[in-house]
């Protein structure tokens, strides 16, 4: 079941005792848990039948004594236990969850780690209520999962908007909706969203962001990469090298994968790197331009090594082999050794 099915049964008032939404990505748990905490029940029946409980300052007896209760003129209740990752003794409800209380609707929200789906709990609440595990998206996900949020928001939105805040902000998706709110803010509904608004209400610099490097690298263009590079070793916060060495390595990596697609067209191209298939011919030759021109650049082994390059230094922005070496430094041999 998605979080949108799950939405669509609490909006016809298709309720479940008991729900347990777990997962790495906190969003879709965090949008659900709001819906339930906001929407269930009115005003007047929250100040007696509405309870929110932390998992490190509760504990099983409690919780279980809290959803034993009967609402007050209300017909039910809403327990939300947050940060149940955090609360020990959390297979002690076992019991409760056998025969939860018809008239309570308890929300179990376990963020950024899963339940074990192989636990006699996990079992038992998924045959007497709902099991929802809320998945991190693959990085290839993140552009199509960005370009539909606008969408929904009433935006049109040009080929490489997607792509660029992806790159820029990675695959959070809470922290993408806090910045990609901005445009809903600064933007008629209806307007299309370009690489300009982004740059401009986002604040992704315009020249040194890790789209621009990519672009630089697919060009060969050593000035413009050296610039972009001393920008990055200047502004570390904003550009950490674990980032950018992911960021690469998704470049090089369909690059790679585009040598196996010879003699494809654009369109086929796009949808054979994992894109979602472009709206026209157009949108398609923007989308796969990077690669083809870095194709020309970059012979079959040549990508091959640039890979093997991006993997040392990925494990060296963690710390692994790196000698106390600076993040900086790191960024510079990584660079000049895949440009030569």
């Amino acid at each position: 079941m998605t979080y949108q099915d799950i939405l669509k049964d609490l909006k016809k008032k298709n309720y479940l005792p008991v729900y347990c939404l777990h997962g790495q990505e906190s969003y879709f748990i965090d949008l659900l848990t709001n819906y339930f905490e906001t929407k269930i029940l009115s005003e007047g029946e929250k100040s007696f039948n509405q309870m929110i409980m932390y998992g490190k300052d509760t504990d099983a007896k409690t919780l279980i004594d809290t959803c034993s209760r009967y609402p007050m003129m209300a017909p039910r209740q809403v327990v939300i236990l947050k940060e149940a990752q955090d609360m020990k003794g959390l297979a002690d409800l076992q019991a409760y969850m056998e025969k939860p209380v018809p008239t309570t609707i308890l929300v179990i929200c376990h963020k950024y780690k899963k339940l074990d789906g192989r636990s006699k709990l996990a079992k038992t609440i998924a045959k007497t209520g709902l099991v929802f595990e809320s998945k991190k998206l693959y990085d290839n996900q993140v552009p199509d999962w960005i370009e539909g949020y606008l969408t929904k928001q009433g935006f049109n939105v040009d080929p490489g908007v997607s792509i660029l805040i992806a790159e820029y902000l990675g695959t959070e998706l809470s922290k993408i909706v806090n910045e990609v709110e901005k445009l809903s803010i600064n933007l008629k509904k209806g307007t299309t969203v370009t690489t300009k608004h982004v740059q401009e209400q986002i604040g992704i610099s315009k020249e040194y962001n890790v789209f621009e490097l990519q672009n630089a690298l697919s060009e060969k263009d050593t000035t413009k990469v050296n610039r972009i590079v001393q920008h990055f070793v200047a502004n570390p916060k904003k550009n950490p090298l674990v980032m950018v060495t992911g960021s690469l390595y998704n470049f090089f990596s369909k690059v790679y994968a585009a040598y196996f697609l010879t003699g494809k067209s654009d369109l086929d191209l796009a949808v054979g790197l994992g894109m979602k298939r472009p709206k026209n011919e157009y949108a398609a030759a923007f989308l796969v331009s990077r690669y083809r021109k870095a194709m020309k650049l970059y012979r079959r082994h040549q990508t091959e090594h640039a890979i093997s390059i991006l993997k040392e230094y990925d494990l060296k922005s963690k710390g692994v082999d790196s000698n106390n070496t600076p993040q900086g430094e790191l960024l510079r041999e990584m660079i000049f050794k895949i440009l030569t």
